[in-house]
Order: structure tokens, then sequence, then C-alpha cells
């Protein structure tokens, strides 16, 4: 998706944010299959993902995976479940205060990363044994964002997570 031309007013509001989101956790997936790894920071690489996480030399188009914090607790209730962690839906950055499906087709900044949204991040079948029976269909229009590394950079939870001018 690309933006709407410069002074349309649709281009006007796709570039309007009320503020800065904020990573809240990240976590990596070393390999196929095993479970994430919180960690505190997370080295950014232009063209790949995060350092630590199987998609970290990739083709770049799912280099780094976000979602939405404010839809864990819909996600939770859709599932069943009091609450739902943010290791269990598997993706890279828990990010709050910014619509990161807003960023789709945009570049953004996340820490010292230049990142730009490639595309949604659907839910895949693991979703049925991490959540549950329906857990796919309760993750469906809220799995995130799937984003590629266009500057590489040191990502921390803490670190502001803003759209950026082309």
């Amino acid at each position: 998706m690309k933006l709407p031309p410069p002074g349309s007013d649709l281009h006007r509001l796709m570039t309007r944010f009320p503020r800065a989101g904020q990573v809240r956790w990240i976590g990596l997936r070393p390999a196929r299959d095993v479970p994430m790894r919180e960690v505190d920071s997370a080295q950014a690489s232009a063209g790949g993902g995060l350092a630590g996480d199987r998609y970290r030399g990739g083709s770049g188009k799912r280099g780094v995976t976000l979602i939405q914090a404010e839809h864990l607790p819909a996600i939770a209730a859709l599932a069943g479940h009091a609450v739902v962690a943010p290791a269990t839906l598997r993706r890279n950055l828990l990010v709050s205060g910014i619509p990161v499906i807003a960023l789709k087709g945009v570049r953004f900044r996340v820490g010292e990363a230049l990142l730009e949204g490639t595309d949604s991040c659907d839910p895949c079948s693991r979703m049925e044994t991490a959540l549950g029976p329906g857990g796919y269909n309760a993750l469906r229009g809220m799995g995130g964002l799937c984003a590629r590394v266009l500057e590489g950079g040191l990502v921390r939870v803490g670190d502001a997570v803003q759209w950026v001018d082309a």
C-alpha cells in the first residue's frame, strides 16, 4: 500500500498520529518451534531482522514483526483466556500507543532502526495450539505488522515508535 499523493486530504489523514508509540516488550525466535526469548534490546540489521531471531537473515519482508499491545486483552477475551502473554503470539515487538497497522506501507523509526511496514502479520496454525481451539480466528485481524529493516540499529524496550516522513 502506497501513501496517497502529498498534499491530499487522505495523505494528511494517513500520516497524522496522535502521539509516538513505545516498545513494551521484545522477543526473539531463535529457531522454528522453540519458545520465544524475551530480551531488553536487540540489534536490527538492514535487509535482515533482529540478531538472535530466526528471520535475521531472511528476505527482509518479514525482518521484524510487531503487534499492538492494546489488542492483547481482546485476543485473550476471544480465545477464552484471562490474559495472553506477548511470547504466545510469537511477534518480535509489542508496541503500544500507535496503531501498528497504520504503519503498513510507510517508514517508521523504532529506536535507532528505520523500518518499513510491508504487510499484515497473519496468524499461523500454531495459534490453535498456543491459544486453544479457535485461537487462529481469535488472532485474525489483530496479528500485527511485518516490517523490513531499512537501516539497522539498536532497539530497546521503552524506545519510541514514530512515523517518518519519506
